[in-house]
């Protein structure tokens, strides 16, 4: 097949954009994503790596290149298999859009990425309402608040912590990209829209990492962009101005959502005493589900567990099993009850591969905050951010929202790096 340059460069930012828009679908992402490897597959003699950059795609795809080091360490050959299989796309978006770093355009793919994404979730919103009036009746009388989030999530399959996630990047990219229009006065009220509208669904959605992931982005973004673009005066008139404009959201949404006042202010503190001894409740499930304390749990558990075996680990495939029979040997029976997962990458990486698993866990967050600081571009910040914090309270490297968003992005920064590094020179 013979295609122009130019035709290439279009249908391979086409796929990226594809990609990264359509995650909230796994079954169409992955379609997709292996057209998208079968097309690089097929003009592989485009792809160029430079030294810098092969090393960078190792440090991306060290997850995968782990599961491969310790698969001895698996008891069922399939079961590794298919936990080697998620994260083999840590190893094959890196090739395929780093190959091609002089090929993307970053900040045009940001942006429809943020449009597109922003009109997707409108769509799945209203399409919530129309698939489940009862329960967005309920939800509008101010009943049955803490499950809403979730609730929209499923109804399209996406888990409420990771749809979140995305959102909150969406949200920062958004915000960041109003300043971008000022500056260049040009679709000032269309950006401020697409950051008044994505703000609304990570208060819908309603995790609470989400919303403290958004006000840190912004804080990131007034010190990388705004505090060099404008004098102080003005740089101070904004966030005051922003901070009020976010108040008067946040109040008017709390006094629609009363128990996200609740949530925010008693649930998720409450029993924190009972770290490790949630038994001693009567009725831990209404009482803690929610609740901090219950993570905690978990790690005191996770964190035990891992150095009985911080050698080699237990193995990939047999992680989280092996947590759940050592809640049942400590007579967890709550714990055990639901077979809560470990909540926590780090931690997860840990007992899985043991001490080189922490370490590979903080090689690939990092290896996000490098290409950040070095650029100094706020967006890839955020980014680190967001997954860095965000992989605390969850484990998005088995997932695959989580595995895909993250390979995606690093890939991609890698090649604005690339240019960014190369300008400089």
């Amino acid at each position: 097949m013979i295609l122009s340059e130019k035709k290439f460069n279009e249908i391979l930012n086409l796929f990226i954009i594809l990609i990264a828009s359509t995650l909230f679908f796994r079954v169409f992402c992955t379609s997709i994503m292996i057209i998208f490897v079968l097309f690089c597959t097929l003009f592989y003699k485009k792809l160029y790596f430079t030294k810098k950059t092969s090393i960078l795609v190792l440090c991306i795809a060290s997850p995968f290149l782990l599961e491969l080091l310790f698969f001895w360490n698996n008891d069922s050959l399939i079961a590794g298999l298919k936990s080697a299989e998620k994260t083999v796309s840590l190893l094959l978006l890196p090739i395929c859009i780093i190959g091609n770093k002089d090929r993307i355009n970053f900040q045009m793919v940001l942006r429809t990425y943020v449009y597109v994404s922003v009109l997707l979730v409108l769509f799945l919103f209203i399409r919530f309402m129309v698939i489940s009036p009862k329960f967005f009746d309920v939800y509008l009388k101010g009943m049955e608040l803490w499950e809403v989030g979730y609730e929209f999530a499923n109804s399209f399959g996406m888990h409420g912590p990771a749809l979140n996630m995305h959102l909150a990047f969406i949200t920062c990219c958004s915000f960041w990209f109003v300043f971008e229009a000022l500056k260049n006065k040009k679709a000032v009220f269309l950006n401020i829209f697409f950051v008044l509208l994505s703000f609304f669904f990570v208060l819908f959605v309603n995790t609470r990492l989400a919303l403290l992931n958004v006000i840190l982005g912004v804080v990131v973004i007034f010190i990388y962009d705004i505090m060099k673009r404008y004098n102080i005066q003005k740089v101070i008139l904004l966030f005051i101005t922003c901070a009020f404009i976010s108040a008067g959201i946040m109040y008017f949404y709390i006094q629609k959502n009363p128990y996200m006042k609740e949530k925010y202010a008693v649930v998720t503190l409450a029993h924190i005493d009972k770290i490790g001894d949630l038994d001693s409740l009567e009725n831990p499930e209404a009482k803690v589900s929610n609740s901090l304390v219950t993570r905690l749990s978990i790690w005191k558990s996770a964190l035990e567990l891992s150095k009985k075996h911080l050698l080699f680990g237990v193995g990939s495939s047999n992680g989280k099993q092996v947590l759940f029979d050592y809640y049942e040997k400590t007579n967890q029976k709550f714990l055990f009850k639901y077979r809560y997962p470990v909540h926590n990458q780090y931690l997860d990486f840990t007992i899985k591969f043991g001490i080189l698993g922490l370490l590979v866990s903080f090689l690939y967050m990092f290896t996000l905050g490098y290409l950040g600081f070095t650029t100094k571009n706020s967006i890839i910040i955020i980014f680190f951010l967001i997954f860095f914090l965000t992989n605390f309270v969850d484990d998005f490297l088995i997932r695959f929202d989580g595995i895909v968003f993250s390979g995606l992005w690093s890939s991609l920064f890698v090649c604005y790096w690339n240019k960014f590094t190369d300008s400089d020179k």
